[in-house]
């Protein structure tokens, strides 16, 4: 170790460096959750260097190896670009490669026979390590530390897919005679070490004690201004978040102030960054070149040449996704902006921490959307700086997740009794339904892979539905990038305005069964908002609490989806300009949901008359589904919600929010168990709300299904009254994590007495009052 660290020219260890890099070569899985730049990567890099150089002269030529799993592939090339420069005193001991699905086909094969420190992904390990093992012997038999990155990450679903991933990896490690040690690491994980075993499987040791030094943050809540426009119903209408954080990037980058604004969506990167170009050309032309946008579906080529002139200072400000907040070194980062809350304090911290990693003082500037949480918040800093991150909400006994990944690890070698305690206690159960599918043969005392197709291809470990739409220009030929294909029907539908490193095109077609959209290069003066359907229908009534004559309940349900229109709308002022239709094919999720329903008693003594019904539910469901964040570790992107005057499996007036994920994410099982905090919540962020009837900043949403038509703001209040009137009290007993977090929530809200909660859902056709409105993720 000794050897290792000086040369790599580290002179004094932090004390949680020496402690995490001791307890690992000790033989003990450890989990360093210490602040952003805090040098994590030095407490499993000590270590794994260490290893990697006493086996450098082993007999085989390979010696001892390491695995690296990063969440995202700009951190894996980026920590590998770090691993070079660290390790370069070591001479070739060490031999870092990145290989996930960017990587050459002629590199791939050098990388099996002699690299010794592997960096990829999740997903490059689900689909091509694994099921390729018997290439990867040598590897898998050396290996020694397998490291965990940003392991808050892994969560709901996804998450639920790493840990059966990792399960696998274990399994074949102890075939070949390995049993690694991981070592996992992340700024913002809640009970760090109870997180770590849930996700490997394994006993971890926690460091915590941060010794780092620390430069000061100024954060500041930024609430942008009204405006003289009206919305739906004369509600006045905000300043949009993504205007406000391009003029705010751009004062930033005239001022030589290196930057970066998060967006929570990549249109919103581009269109940052289109807007931060135009007004720097009003003041430098020289300027423009030093602004660029940052996302997920840019070519190989195109991500490596913005990360490179990102870290040399050629780029000044860069508006991103958030595949630039997990863990990139940009040291000397002055400033971040963020676009609207990103769905938990995890995130909004690790955001935050990109800013002044050399020790220097830095600002983080949060600009709030017409949300209800984002208002809230920007009203009520407490709930933002008085409380600890989220806990890590995965399961990966869910059988919808567990099902797939058993099959996978009987292809790469048969499943036998002795595997069944390695992946759960689901599995004895699932197993005699995977042969009665015809998945899985037993012979003897092994389950067998029956088919010829990959056991591996059977699941999306992201949930991202199918294969990638390509975006080709339709005068070249020439591949701009990609989409995922659960996000196809919105955003690159016919018609559709699609942004491109700062160059707008149309998209002429949308081929679903080659999954290619064709595009031309335009110059419209508005932007797309796609609107679509929803209906859902109770599969399975798990859980049902009476609450006064109401009904809460947990249970399965059948979400179906469509994209049937797409707005056009102006792209400052978010004006409506017109509507078109669209015929796009239905997709359907089955998922987990929380549901409540109320009587014609209680909406009497509500004083709710079926003109307002409609109204009220949907208004309910809205600020419900924009305050359930504060409860479960979601954003709102996972969660969805349908609001029916009288659904026909209830036959009652019913409020469903489901998890947007199949086989659920635990954000639904979470809402049940925190009920009453979590509509208490609900409730108060209604009434605090200092409008009239109803705003973006409480019960309106620009991306409702329903056109935010109807809505009822005092008749939702008077129905959460009359529901919470027969409300249970919770478990405070740890029966489900984070009832007490949610309690703590609640108060805060309880205690606001100005501006909260408000923006929801996603577009469909009009709706009449007794039609179902609801608020859908993306459906995969």
């Amino acid at each position: 170790m000794i050897a290792a660290v000086h040369a790599a020219g580290i002179e004094h260890p932090w004390a949680h460096q020496a402690r995490a890099a001791e307890h690992a070569l000790d033989g003990d899985s450890v989990v360093v959750a210490t602040g952003t730049a805090s040098g994590k990567s030095l407490s499993y890099l000590v270590p794994v260097l260490s290893t990697l150089l006493d086996g450098a002269e082993a007999p085989n030529g390979r010696g001892a190896t390491a695995l690296y799993l990063a969440p995202t592939k700009a951190l894996a090339a980026d920590q590998c670009r770090s691993v070079k420069e660290l390790s370069q005193p070591l001479g070739h001991s060490v031999r870092a490669a990145v290989h996930d699905g960017d990587t050459p086909f002629e590199e791939r094969e050098w990388i099996r026979q002699y690299a010794n420190y592997v960096l990829t992904n999740p997903d490059m390990l689900h689909r091509g390590i694994l099921p390729s093992h018997p290439r990867w012997s040598s590897f898998l038999k050396a290996l020694k530390y397998v490291v965990i990155d940003e392991c808050h990450t892994y969560r709901g679903v996804f998450g639920s897919h790493v840990a059966q991933v990792l399960r696998r990896l274990r399994r074949l490690c102890a075939r070949y005679g390995a049993s690694p040690v991981f070592l996992l690491a992340s700024a913002t994980a809640a009970e760090p070490a109870v997180a770590a075993r849930r996700l490997t499987g394994l006993p971890v040791v926690e460091v915590a004690d941060d010794a780092s030094p620390r430069g000061e943050l100024v954060f500041a809540l930024w609430e942008p201004p009204l405006t003289e426009l009206h919305g739906e119903k004369g509600a006045p209408v905000r300043r949009t978040a993504t205007a406000e954080a391009a003029d705010l990037l751009t004062d930033l980058t005239v001022q030589g102030v290196r930057s970066v604004a998060f967006v929570r969506s990549r249109r919103g990167a581009e269109l940052i960054s289109v807007i931060a170009k135009e007004r720097l050309a009003e003041v430098d032309r020289s300027l423009t070149g030093r602004v660029a946008a940052y996302r997920g579906g840019y070519l190989p080529e195109e991500r490596r040449a913005l990360e490179r002139a990102l870290h040399s200072g050629e780029l000044l400000g860069l508006a991103a996704t958030n595949a630039l907040e997990l863990g990139m070194d940009v040291s000397g980062l002055d400033a971040v902006v963020i676009a609207g809350y990103p769905g938990t304090r995890a995130s909004l911290w690790q955001q935050a921490g990109r800013a002044g990693r050399s020790g220097q003082g830095a600002l983080a500037v949060l600009v709030a959307r017409d949300d209800p949480l984002d208002t809230f918040l920007v009203h009520h800093p407490e709930a933002l700086f008085d409380r600890p991150v989220e806990s890590t909400v995965l399961d990966p006994d869910n059988p919808y997740v567990l099902a797939p990944h058993l099959c996978a690890a009987a292809e790469e070698l048969p499943l036998t009794e002795d595997d069944l305690a390695l992946f759960g206690p689901t599995t004895e159960e699932l197993l005699p339904q995977l042969e009665a599918a015809k998945l899985l043969r037993r012979r003897t005392r092994a389950w067998h892979w029956t088919r010829r197709e990959r056991a591996a291809d059977l699941t999306d470990i992201r949930g991202e539905g199918g294969r990638p739409v390509q975006v080709v220009e339709a005068g070249t030929g020439r591949l701009l990038g990609t989409v995922d294909a659960g996000a196809a029907h919105t955003s690159v539908h016919e018609g559709a305005v699609h942004l491109h490193q700062g160059r707008t095109y149309v998209v002429r077609s949308l081929d679903l069964e080659d999954s290619v959209a064709l595009v031309e290069q335009a110059s419209p003066s508005w932007t797309t908002v796609a609107r679509d359907t929803t209906s859902i229908s109770v599969l399975e009534t798990d859980t049902e609490i009476p609450w006064g004559d109401g009904r809460l309940c947990f249970g399965s349900v059948e979400v179906t989806n469509q994209v049937v229109s797409f707005l056009r709308r102006r792209v400052i002022t978010g004006e409506v300009l017109g509507e078109t239709k669209l015929d796009l094919p239905p997709r359907t999720l089955r998922t987990r949901a929380v549901w409540w329903t109320v009587t014609e008693d209680q909406l009497d003594r509500a004083r709710i008359d079926p003109e307002i019904l409609g109204g009220a539910l949907h208004a309910a469901e809205h600020a419900s589904i924009g305050m359930l964040p504060l409860f479960a570790t979601c954003d709102r992107w996972d969660i969805g919600g349908v609001s029916v005057p009288l659904h026909p499996d209830t036959l009652l007036p019913t409020v469903f929010v489901y998890d947007g994920h199949p086989g659920g994410a635990g954000f639904a099982e979470r809402a049940f168990h925190t009920a009453r905090s979590w509509l208490t919540a609900t409730r108060q962020a209604i009434a605090s709300c200092e409008c009239e009837a109803g705003c973006p900043s409480c019960i309106q949403s620009p991306k409702c299904g329903n056109g935010n038509d109807p809505l009822h703001k005092r008749g939702a209040v008077r129905l959460l009254d009359v529901l919470l009137e027969g409300a249970p009290e919770e478990k405070t007993d740890g029966a489900e994590d984070g009832a007490e977090e949610g309690t703590e929530e609640a108060e805060a809200v309880a205690g606001a007495s100005e501006g909260s909660g408000g923006r929801l859902s996603a577009p469909a056709e009009g709706a009449a009052e007794a039609a179902p409105d609801r608020e859908v993720p993306p459906v995969p």
